[in-house]
């Protein structure tokens, strides 16, 4: 037992937990991308490519991959791409929307449509009925034509392309369009969402949509919601661990575990919580797995504590300077190193972290690179924030 009584959940079964409940052992491994974003909660969505990779590391059969995540997202709509936690782009069920939205949105949203309004103000730009009106006109061009870019938007709304100094006399004076600004800022609003790229899977260019309809939750009970999910699929975490992924104050965490009866448990960090029921011994998986999760994986990026899952000592060749994580080779439940891919499509990889990899581990973890390269072929995969083992296993 822990501290206080509470019963202790070392490393080794946090990472039992982990290698279950977020689809990376084989056996565990999901049959569609609804059923891998349903386990994790959300995807990290800011880098296109990093989601299909997400999905592809956990599908059972990963030949599926790009035509599965596709269809979820732009044909069944079953899958949503939009602003969420910590004002970043994810990807989540669709009947999150509304739970993420009240949970997290609505505050986020607030400021940001304050911070256009000021800086159109202070540029002499239009006022904000100007906006109102720009912004209802917009968003019923988006209606009619369902998915759209900016600028064909603009070609329906010309007023979207008027643009204004921001930070006038500063050093980091610039010139925004309105069409950026707002898009975005109706984005974080839970309006419109991001669709269907204009190249590959891999293309950062995006078309915008209409966001699915939800209805108005109250933020207290979606704050609940949406901690109880995350903490059943990433549970036992820390208090510094929840305000760090969702991005909230600490008096809503607290709020939210009351309301939802997690129960405390001890952890090497201190105290931890888990879902009621869920303080118990947990399964581990049958047999070793290794895995190759693309950067800003939800899992690699789930925790701010990473100790029992990732050495201190390797984080500086595998994120970036603003703590973006890159490629990572898994292996039982640790991170032991990076992978990348070169110019000509070939998968390769390097073991950091040798403790306890030995023949059979760096057996499995080639497999892992062959199964990745087997659906990948010759799309070229470059993460959007470089880290220094990915630039330099891929020169």
């Amino acid at each position: 037992m822990g501290e206080g009584g509470r019963r202790h959940i070392g490393a080794a079964e946090r990472r039992d937990r982990l290698a279950l409940r977020q689809r990376l052992a084989g056996a565990a491994r999901a049959g569609s991308p609804e059923e891998v974003a349903g386990s994790l909660v959300a995807l990290h969505g800011t880098d296109p490519a990093a989601v299909h990779l997400a999905v592809g590391a956990r599908l059972a059969d990963a030949a599926k991959t790009v035509g599965e995540t596709e269809r979820a997202l732009y044909d069944d709509g079953s899958l949503v791409r939009m602003h969420g936690m910590r004002h970043t782009v994810f990807v989540f069920p669709t009947e999150l929307t509304a739970v993420v939205h009240a949970s997290t949105g609505r505050t986020v949203a607030a400021r940001e449509r304050a911070k256009l309004l000021k800086n159109m103000a202070e540029a002499g730009a239009p006022d904000a009925a100007w906006l109102t009106e720009v912004e209802e006109s917009a968003l019923a061009a988006l209606a009619r034509r369902g998915q759209a870019t900016a600028a064909e938007l603009a070609r329906d709304e010309p007023r979207l392309k008027e643009q204004f100094v921001y930070a006038a006399g500063k050093s980091y004076e610039g010139v925004h369009t309105v069409s950026t600004r707002l898009l975005k800022v109706l984005g974080v609003e839970g309006k419109v969402v991001r669709g269907r790229p204009l190249g590959s899977w891999t293309s950062s260019q995006f078309r915008w949509a209409p966001a699915p309809r939800h209805p108005e939750l109250d933020p207290g009970e979606a704050q609940a919601e949406l901690l109880r999910r995350w903490l059943t699929a990433c549970g036992p975490a820390t208090e510094d661990d929840l305000r760090w992924w969702t991005g909230w104050r600490v008096t809503e965490v607290r709020r939210a575990l009351t309301e939802i009866g997690a129960q405390a448990v001890s952890l090497d960090e201190g105290t931890g919580y888990v879902v009621a029921g869920d303080a118990g011994p947990a399964a581990g998986p049958a047999a070793p797995w290794a895995a190759l999760l693309p950067a800003l994986d939800p899992t690699a990026m789930g925790w701010r504590q990473r100790d029992w899952y990732l050495a201190p000592q390797l984080r500086p060749r595998l994120f970036d300077r603003s703590g973006n994580v890159g490629p990572t080779v898994w292996w039982n439940g640790r991170v032991v190193g990076g992978w990348a891919q070169r110019a000509d499509g070939e998968i390769v990889w390097r073991v950091l972290d040798d403790a306890g990899v030995g023949r059979d581990a760096e057996a499995a973890i080639e497999t892992e690179a062959r199964r990745l390269s087997s659906w990948v072929g010759t799309t070229r995969i470059t993460p959007r924030f470089r880290t220094p083992l990915e630039r330099e296993l891929s020169a």
